[in-house]
This record gives structure tokens, C-alpha cells and sequence, in this order.
């Protein structure tokens, strides 16, 4: 075995999936409320190399001390860090300064429904006057966000012919009366937040929502957190890291070639 050709091929798998997550987050750099994704690596385990055949120590294979055969795959880990917003000046904008969660009503293509997450506040109203995402997705009311429901009963819905006003606290007015409540809802743990897809969040069994101190801005989007010069840089930074491990294999490759078709030949 050649531990370089192992170490090297280990290298070029990580960095492809650094690459992965890494054109996925300059892919959403637009895409409002989405949290950008980092990656770990992680070595594999040493293990101890011995010398076989080789008698000079007594009831045991010569040692030759532990080896590591390169990188493993880590885990993905996401940044939940806020924003910037961007002002729209539009009524049914919303943007969330501070921690916290749109909750949703979710339909899939085979029409079942559950409750999603999002930080995406581009919402829109039907004719009914129901407050939807741009997908076509229910916003749910306080209720419905904290005790993860969804159902007519806990729609947001408002008279699409009157002004809105929305508060701090997500609580919708019409004409100096309250008709209805945004809900926001935060996690203890953000462990138990699993990306979904369609920019939504999916909290797994173990999550426990717990009440959001974020506060509604009105007339606004939270922007992506992704970087884009810094994300430019990580590619250059692995595109070379790419690059030498592919130049390691092409040299040992060599090295084998010659010790097996000229050496070998003597």
C-alpha cells in the first residue's frame, strides 16, 4: 500500500465537497433569509504500522510508530448569524432582527401538509386575504408557530383593501384593530434544525421551541449572510489544495512506473 496515493485521493473527496457547499452558498447569495454553510474536516483515526517478519523484538512485530491515512468527511455546520436588510417599502415585507422563525404551513407535492421554518419574510396576500409566502405556503399566527400547528384557525388573515400596519411584535392592524398576529418562534437548540430545502427548516424529534425576543421590521428583507468576496477566496484557497493533491497522485504514479517498468525490468 502507498499511504500518499491514500492521503492524497482523501485530500481531493474533501475538497470537492468543500467546493459542494461552497457554490451552493455564492448560489443563494440573493436568496432572502438564507444562512450560508460551512464544512469541517476531520482526520482519520492513526493507526499503528508495524514491521512484518521482523524478529528483533520478542513475541511482537517490529513497530514502526502510527500512520494517518488522510482526511475524512466532517460535518456541515450552518451560520445562523443576522443579516442585512434591504428596504422594500412594501406592506407584507417582514424582516426578523434578532433570533427567531417564520413559521409555515407546508404542502407537498402529495398534498400532505406539515409546519416549516423560515427566515425568508417575502410574503404576499391572496385574494382571500390570507398571508402566504412567494411559494404559496400559509404563514401561521402566534398560536399556530408555537405549538407547531397548522389549519384554517391558525392562518394570518388580513382585508387585502385596508392598510396594514404591523408591529414589533408581529400583531397586524387595520384600522386601529388588531386582526391577527405573525407568528415568530425560536429554538433552544438550532442542532435540532434540519434544512429541508425551498429555504425551510425542519425541526427533528428533541427540538423545543421556545418564545423569539426577535422583533418584526415592516417594509423590509433580511438579506443572505453570505460573503461573496470571502467565498471567492475559499475557492482559490481549494482549487489549489485540489491541485497539489492531484500533482502527489500524478508523482507517485510516476515513481511506480518507473520501479515497475524500468526497475523491475533489471
Amino acid at each position: 500500500m502507498v499511504k500518499g496515493l491514500y492521503t492524497a485521493y482523501t485530500g481531493m473527496v474533501e475538497e470537492q465537497r468543500r467546493m459542494d457547499v461552497m457554490t451552493n452558498n455564492l448560489a443563494n447569495a440573493s436568496t432572502t433569509g438564507y444562512k450560508k454553510e460551512g464544512t469541517v474536516n476531520q482526520s482519520f483515526d492513526d493507526q499503528l504500522a508495524v514491521k512484518i517478519k521482523d524478529t528483533s523484538e520478542i513475541m511482537y512485530a517490529k513497530r514502526l510508530g502510527d500512520v494517518n491515512l488522510g482526511v475524512k468527511v466532517g460535518e456541515t455546520y450552518r451560520d445562523y448569524t443576522q443579516g442585512s436588510f434591504y428596504v422594500t417599502d412594501n406592506t407584507y415585507d417582514v424582516a426578523l432582527d434578532g433570533n427567531g422563525f417564520f413559521a409555515v404551513e407546508f404542502r407537498s407535492k402529495n398534498g400532505q401538509t406539515s409546519v416549516k421554518y423560515t427566515r425568508d419574510g417575502n410574503f404576499t396576500v391572496d385574494r382571500n386575504g390570507y398571508l402566504m409566502t412567494k411559494d404559496g405556503d400559509y404563514v401561521l399566527n402566534a398560536n399556530g408557530a408555537r405549538n407547531g400547528a397548522g389549519g384554517q384557525a391558525n392562518y394570518v388573515r388580513v382585508d387585502p383593501n385596508q392598510d396594514v400596519r404591523i408591529e414589533a411584535d408581529g400583531t397586524i392592524f387595520q384600522d386601529n384593530v388588531q386582526v391577527g398576529q405573525i407568528g415568530v418562534v425560536d429554538f433552544a437548540d438550532y442542532n435540532y434544525l434540519e434544512k429541508y430545502g425551498e429555504n425551510l427548516y425542519d425541526m427533528v424529534q428533541g427540538g423545543q421551541r421556545i418564545d423569539s425576543n426577535a422583533r418584526v421590521e415592516q417594509g423590509c428583507l433580511e438579506m443572505s449572510n453570505v460573503n461573496i468576496v470571502s467565498e471567492m477566496v475559499s475557492m482559490i484557497t481549494i482549487t489549489r489544495a485540489y491541485e497539489a493533491n492531484q500533482k502527489i497522485i500524478t508523482t507517485i504514479d510516476g515513481s511506480l512506473d518507473k520501479a515497475v517498468n524500468t526497475v523491475g525490468q533489471v
